[in-house]
């Protein structure tokens, strides 16, 4: 059953993007960072935990998760350190999967051949 509620829920949120694309005049970036914000609105008002609760990596991988991510580390931060931890929580929160990407990118980049866009 959870897989069920992770596809249901995470194909939810790309069938809102892509009719987001569709039938608006937003730009991709638009919509992307509107998904990050959103996400961090949901978690500041306690909406988003319970969907990750349900839905998992549905609703915790996608941009709106990122969001979520976010929110909650500023939250511990403030908690554990006061005023600061609204600068720092949110990139302590990220900081492994921003690391992994910028590694695995890499690692991309070293093994694969570019080619000319000419």
């Amino acid at each position: 059953m959870n897989y069920l509620w992770a596809f249901v829920v995470g194909g939810a949120i790309c069938v809102v993007g892509q009719l987001l694309i569709d039938y608006t005049s937003l730009t991709p970036a638009r919509i992307l960072t509107g998904y990050v914000v959103s996400g961090v609105i949901l978690s500041a008002v306690g909406l988003y935990k319970p969907l990750v609760d349900l839905a998992g990596a549905g609703a915790s991988v996608p941009l709106l998760g990122f969001g979520h991510l976010l929110a909650q580390g500023v939250r511990q931060a403030v908690d554990m350190c006061g005023l600061p931890g609204i600068f720092t929580g949110g990139l302590t929160a990220a900081a492994g999967g921003i690391a992994a990407s910028i590694l695995f990118g890499l690692l991309a980049a070293l093994i694969g051949k570019s080619k000319d866009q000419n």
